[in-house]
């Protein structure tokens, strides 16, 4: 873990939980909801935004999570969409916030930079087999854009463990992620477990923490993490990106329930505490 990093310093504690505000489906994807539209896009946003807000949460990280079957590459639609949802949503934003415009690095930086973000997430680096079909990427292009538009501001979280797939060329965890801090120059690395709401194991976070220990690059736990394995996976991580167990019934298309919201950051406030 490290000390006095940058997700600290934007949430003023020592374990930064940033939490998902997943958008419903966009236009031009198989699930949007034509009736609604864009109106209930933001209708539902706004409500969750709310509830994460009021439950105490330190920031947020707007997702395209319901424009499934996922694409390897954004549409104009969905950007589009998803920059015009958050950029109404700005002014209500009262917590630092991220965006991260499924599976698409382009996509998500030119989202984060249009709409003021402070960070993104997304696969940067590294080259998977999987649901989505072949899915290789490179740092240095991300970079590169980055540079070109002028977001040198917005921090890039690496997921280096691609959820819904496997690395073509296996190494241990803890490699790439040594790799990853040597090669790529992440603000931030995310483990991940092997779909969305299954938790990254704690193992794995050890593994990584060890391996770039003194980098300055913070960890976090990037899926299944919730009230009864905050403490164990808090051990070996700066924080959490959290969704589907602050959703209604712990379902991730489910709307964010502020009940939980308030129990699993009173319980990472006791963990850490702050």
């Amino acid at each position: 873990m490290t000390q006095g990093n940058w997700l600290q310093e934007l949430s003023g504690n020592s374990k930064t939980i940033i939490g998902m505000v997943h958008l419903p489906a966009l236009p031009g994807t198989p699930l949007y909801d034509e009736t609604t539209g864009m109106e209930g896009i933001r209708e539902w946003v706004r409500r969750d935004l709310d509830a994460l807000q009021n439950g105490g949460i330190d920031a947020v990280m707007f997702c395209n999570e319901n424009d499934r079957p996922y694409r390897l590459d954004s549409d104009f639609a969905s950007v589009a969409a998803m920059a015009d949802t958050i950029a109404s949503m700005r002014d209500e934003c009262s917590v630092p916030f991220g965006v991260n415009v499924l599976w698409d690095p382009t996509a998500t930086l030119a989202v984060a930079a249009a709409t003021g973000a402070s960070f993104c997430r997304e696969i940067f680096t590294g080259a998977f087999g999987g649901d989505f079909g072949l899915w290789v990427r490179s740092a240095g292009d991300s970079w590169r854009y980055r540079r070109q538009i002028g977001a040198q501001n917005v921090k890039m979280i690496f997921n280096i463990n691609a959820e819904f797939a496997a690395p073509i060329a296996p190494r241990p965890v803890a490699d790439v992620a040594k790799s990853v801090v040597f090669s790529s120059s992440p603000d931030a690395i995310c483990v991940s477990g092997p779909i969305t709401s299954q938790a990254a194991d704690a193992s794995a976070l050890a593994e990584v923490t060890a391996a770039i220990e003194g980098s300055g690059v913070p960890v976090l736990v990037n899926t299944g993490f919730k009230v009864s394995n905050a403490a164990e996976l808090l051990r070996y991580a700066d924080g959490a990106i959290v969704g589907s167990s602050l959703k209604v019934d712990g379902i991730t298309w489910n709307p964010v329930e502020r009940v939980r919201v308030k129990a699993l950051m009173a319980e990472v406030r006791q963990i850490s505490g702050s």
